[in-house]
């Protein structure tokens, strides 16, 4: 069973800097309904960027938020995995491994 993920360092940092995070959380709000994409869409998008920057984090944060937005584990994997020949398959194990941080959280099965 993956260990439950602390979000400390995301909250330290709003409660730090307000306005900065208040900034940047409208700015992600403004892209997600700039456009025709879902929310789900978005989310996966955002994920396979995270994982080709291998930002650990930003995978947790991606995947979550896909699964919240109605997605399955098997999307996010497939969305992970899909990456392969870009990224490269050691760069998706790893991200693999994040996600299923999140989808052992209970939060998805």
């Amino acid at each position: 069973m993956a260990k439950k993920r602390d979000h400390t360092t995301y909250e330290n940092l709003k409660r730090t800097y307000p306005d900065f995070l208040d900034a940047v959380e409208a700015l992600g709000a403004r892209v997600r309904q700039a456009g025709p994409l879902d929310e789900l869409s978005v989310q996966l998008i955002q994920l396979g960027a995270a994982a080709a920057v291998r930002s650990e984090g930003a995978v947790h944060s991606h995947a979550r938020r896909a699964l919240e937005a109605g997605g399955t584990p098997e999307q996010v994997r497939h969305a992970l995995i899909a990456l392969t020949s870009t990224i490269g398959f050691p760069t998706v194990v790893a991200a693999v491994s994040w996600a299923d941080d999140v989808i052992g959280e209970g939060k998805a099965t």
